[in-house]
């Protein structure tokens, strides 16, 4: 399988989607998962919401977002330069010298003032996007201001593991697209491939909002803290995927760390605890609507995340594929009183 779903993530990885623009990834998932579930649809912010029936009244939420950072353009020059804001979280270092790709297929590359080069590094302020053009009206023809572009995605087959620029999170909507395919739940399931996740968790917070669910699992990329000199932090690649505990969104409850633990434990699956010492994920969204619902994010560490290599182990991408179906399966899930 380990091909197969390599070709999955390669397939998703390169859908063009940044975060508000997801419709591509949207459509290309929803072809993917139609045989497997009863029903489909789009809500007004953009989440795709799959939907198995089950048997139990139940609902169970199974999260991951489309969209990936981008760069907006604010203003076209006159000698046909672009200056860009960032959507989402852009690290300028790794967004200096870099090809960019627009929905329309225009590409160019980005570049710093030349001042920069005497003093500091670049900030996001000080760069341009380079199209080729040598006028504004020339620009025109191919760009508008509010256009959004992305790192130009490229591939990168490592044998057990995999790089490139949209792994976070396309790589966990791979996993849920391969969780659909095999489980066998008595719950209602509703799998979301959320929208707007890097600029506020925006689209989880709409559909977990409407879906209400007795239980939630998110799936996202978090650190792999186990490169030179990083965070120290228990997460590393190739060690299962992680029960989260803690990041900057949420503090998951012991009545769901317990239950996490006991199922991993249950089925023979390796994990890893997670404690982030940053960001944030959907779970966080949706563990206080409704006056508070039970829910838990399975992440898979990854290198680099929010650059154009983000890079993250096949491996760790099974385990999460097993660990969320074999949750999501359990008839008892967590206590939860409506």
């Amino acid at each position: 399988m380990n091909n197969e779903f390599k070709d999955l993530v390669k397939e998703l990885t390169l859908v063009w989607g940044p975060t508000g623009r997801e419709g591509r990834a949207a459509e290309r998932i929803a072809e993917l998962v139609r045989p497997y579930v009863d029903e489909i649809r789009t809500d007004a912010l953009g989440n795709l919401i799959c939907v198995k029936k089950g048997t139990s009244g139940k609902r169970v939420m199974l999260s991951a977002h489309m969209d990936q950072i981008g760069l907006i353009v604010v203003d076209i020059d006159e000698k046909g330069f672009l200056r860009f804001a960032p959507v989402g979280g852009i690290d300028p270092e790794v967004t200096v010298c870099r090809e960019v790709v627009f929905e329309n297929g225009t590409r160019g590359v980005t570049y710093h003032e030349e001042k920069t080069l005497k003093g500091a590094p670049a900030k996001l302020s000080q760069m341009f996007i380079d199209i080729g053009c040598s006028t504004r009206e020339e620009a025109e023809k191919h760009v508008s201001v509010g256009d959004i572009c992305v790192y130009a995605p490229h591939f990168i087959d490592m044998g057990s593991r995999v790089a490139c620029g949209a792994l976070d999170d396309r790589i966990c909507c791979a996993i849920l697209v391969e969780v659909l395919k095999k489980i066998a739940s008595p719950h209602d399931i509703y799998a979301v491939f959320t929208s707007q996740e890097e600029v506020g968790l925006r689209g989880a917070t709409a559909a977990g909002y409407s879906i209400d669910p007795d239980f939630a699992i998110n799936l996202d990329v978090t650190a792999s803290a186990d490169t030179p000199e990083c965070d120290a932090m228990p997460m590393a690649m190739g060690e299962g995927p992680t029960v989260k505990y803690m990041d900057r969104s949420a503090v998951m409850t012991k009545p769901v760390i317990d239950f996490m633990h006991a199922v991993a434990e249950k089925h023979g699956i390796k994990t890893q605890n997670e404690v982030l010492l940053y960001g944030g994920t959907d779970a966080g969204a949706i563990q206080p609507m409704r006056g508070g619902r039970p829910a838990c994010c399975v992440s898979v560490a990854t290198r680099y995340i929010h650059s154009p290599v983000e890079t993250a182990d096949i491996g760790d991408c099974l385990g999460a594929v097993d660990f969320v179906r074999a949750m999501a399966e359990e008839t008892e899930l967590p206590a939860f009183e409506r």
